[in-house]
C-alpha cells in the first residue's frame, strides 16, 4: 500500500482510483468506521447506566422507553452504514471502488470525500431519486 501524507487530498489532476487515491479513501474509511464503533459502544454503555425502567413513575418509563427507541434506531442506522463501509473498503480491495455500480462511470473524487459510500454517480443517483419520488407520490 502506497503511504501518503496526513494532510494529502486526492486531485483531479491525478489518475483516477490511482493507488494514493485508493490509500486515501481507506483510510477515511477505517476512521470513519471506527468512530461510528467507539460512539455506539459509548451510547450503549451510558444507555446501560441510565435505566429508568425501575422508575414507578409511568411518565418516566414512557420517556425511557421512547428515548431507548431513538437511541436503538440511531445505532441500528449506523450499524447499516459499517455494512456499507465495510462493502467501500472490498470494492477498493477488489478495484471496483470509486465507480458507478450502474453505469460504470467514475463515480467523482469530491463526491466520494463528500460520500465515501456512495455507489452511483451523481446522474444515476438523481434518476434513482426521481423514481423513488414518482413511486411515493402513487
Amino acid at each position: 500500500m502506497v503511504k501518503i501524507s496526513k494532510t494529502y487530498i486526492p486531485s483531479i489532476k491525478e489518475k483516477y482510483m490511482c493507488e494514493k487515491h485508493k490509500a486515501f479513501f481507506k483510510k477515511k474509511l477505517i476512521e470513519w468506521k471506527t468512530d461510528i464503533i467507539r460512539s455506539n459502544n459509548e451510547a450503549l454503555y451510558n444507555s446501560s447506566l441510565d435505566d429508568n425502567s425501575a422508575s414507578a413513575d409511568i411518565v418516566d418509563q414512557a420517556s425511557s422507553y421512547t428515548e431507548k427507541n431513538v437511541e436503538m434506531k440511531a445505532i441500528n442506522r449506523q450499524i447499516k452504514l459499517i455494512s456499507k463501509i465495510d462493502q467501500a473498503l472490498k470494492k477498493i480491495k477488489d478495484g471496483t471502488y470509486g465507480y458507478c455500480e450502474e453505469t460504470g462511470e467514475p463515480i467523482g473524487i469530491k463526491r466520494l470525500i463528500a460520500r465515501p459510500v456512495a455507489t452511483l454517480c451523481i446522474a444515476a443517483q438523481e434518476k434513482h431519486e426521481k423514481e423513488e419520488k414518482v413511486y411515493a407520490d402513487i
